[in-house]
């Protein structure tokens, strides 16, 4: 028996298991194509984050999963069914938005229990308190939503759409109500559960550390498409494009030329500047390229740098303690503004100051080289950054 197992039986479209599958789907609302042919494939109880600005298609996509909009083109199947066309209620699938949406005049074990209840499950009570016992809030079962804290609620609505045992969870911005330190908890809650509960799990954000601190799969969204696709951690070190590049974090980009190759390294030639970028850490192989490192990737010295590794002169605009580290803005002879990360391990070390000339010193095998598309850079850069970090201007040339 499963942990929510019940009376309540499930026909059709709400039987159906296995792997959340895509096929080419398309959303077109007149004119405007906010999905443009997407195919993904979500294995059965992963953690998967659709990631990326306001308008990219993110939350079309998820409602269609959902079946609350219908795909223009295309197939969603989940294992063998294909539920295109399907009603909502008819999906094993349930939605847990930003707005918790409780009931005010119910308990929250009866706000939990309305779902099973409405089925006519005959151990409705019990099974809401399962669903309770997994978010941690057994103890306030006897309370209404108006006395609980935001993040309460959000536990509540979690349980709410866990005790209907859905084969796909859909969590459309569910933490950003929360303020920051609440919001960091439930990360941590979330993954927890999933991982207890072994459902899928698709998570819509905009937010970078939400994405990449939960999910086991991040797809980074663009104008309707897939950008990237792949584990947080390979798609934050080698991005392909210069959108993902400056989306999922930030990067140090600037704009060159392929001049040849040296071993197994590119040479690219960037504003006067000889680089090198390994040919196994480049999307682009000739021609047009931009180059990147990103920020925490970088050294800044006071000297010369005497190591083999690659070195750019460089002058001092900005100088901000944010505690872990100490971001500088500098500004390379392109005259780009390049930002550099550093940690601060000795108190004393930040003596630097606006005006000051520096050389910037990185390791050749964490550059990477992307198609040049300014556009996307520029898309990237304006988007409204996460509420985890300072505000940081775009780093391009």
């Amino acid at each position: 028996m499963g942990l929510f197992s019940g009376n309540g039986g499930v026909k059709g479209f709400r039987a159906a298991k296995g792997d959340l599958r895509l096929d080419e789907v398309t959303k077109e609302f007149g004119e405007f194509t906010a999905v443009d042919h997407l195919s993904l494939e979500v294995p059965r109880g992963s953690f998967f984050a659709l990631l990326g600005p306001s308008g990219c298609g993110k939350t079309t996509t998820l409602r269609m999963v959902a079946g609350l909009e219908q795909p223009t083109y295309g197939r969603i199947r989940i294992g063998d069914t294909d539920l295109t066309g399907s009603r909502p209620y008819e999906r094993p699938v349930n939605t847990v938005f930003q707005s918790y949406a409780l009931f005010p005049h119910l308990s929250i074990r009866d706000n939990v229990a309305f779902g099973p209840k409405r089925r006519g499950q005959g151990d409705a009570a019990a099974a809401a308190d399962r669903a309770l016992e997994l978010v941690q809030m057994t103890h306030l079962a006897g309370r209404k939503p108006t006395q609980l804290s935001g993040g309460q609620q959000q536990r509540v609505a979690l349980a709410r759409a866990l005790v209907n045992q859905p084969e796909v969870l859909l969590l459309d911005e569910p933490l950003g109500a929360l303020d920051l330190k609440l919001r960091r908890q439930m990360q941590v809650e979330l993954k927890r559960i999933q991982t207890e509960v072994g459902l899928t799990f698709i998570h819509v954000t905009h937010d970078q550390e939400e994405a990449m601190t939960m999910a086991d799969t991040v797809a980074v969204m663009n104008r309707g498409k897939i950008e990237q696709l792949g584990h947080p951690e390979a798609l934050y070190d080698l991005p392909r494009t210069s959108f993902v590049a400056n989306f999922l974090g930030q990067s140090n980009l600037g704009h060159g030329r392929v001049t040849g190759r040296d071993g197994d390294s590119l040479v690219v030639e960037v504003a006067g500047t000889t680089v090198r970028i390994p040919a196994a850490r480049s999307s682009v192989s000739e021609g047009e390229i931009t180059f990147g490192v990103r920020p925490e990737k970088v050294r800044i010295t006071t000297t010369p740098p005497a190591g083999a590794g690659e070195d750019v002169k460089a002058r001092v605009m900005d100088v901000s303690f944010t505690g872990v580290a100490t971001q500088f803005l500098v500004t390379v002879p392109s005259g780009a503004t390049w930002m550099v990360y550093e940690q601060n391990l000795d108190v004393e070390r930040n003596s630097l100051r606006p005006g000051d000339e520096v050389w910037l010193e990185w390791d050749a095998g964490h550059a990477f080289g992307v198609p040049v598309d300014e556009a996307a850079e520029v898309a990237a850069a304006v988007e409204e950054p996460a509420e985890a970090g300072p505000v940081q201007p775009a780093a391009t040339s």
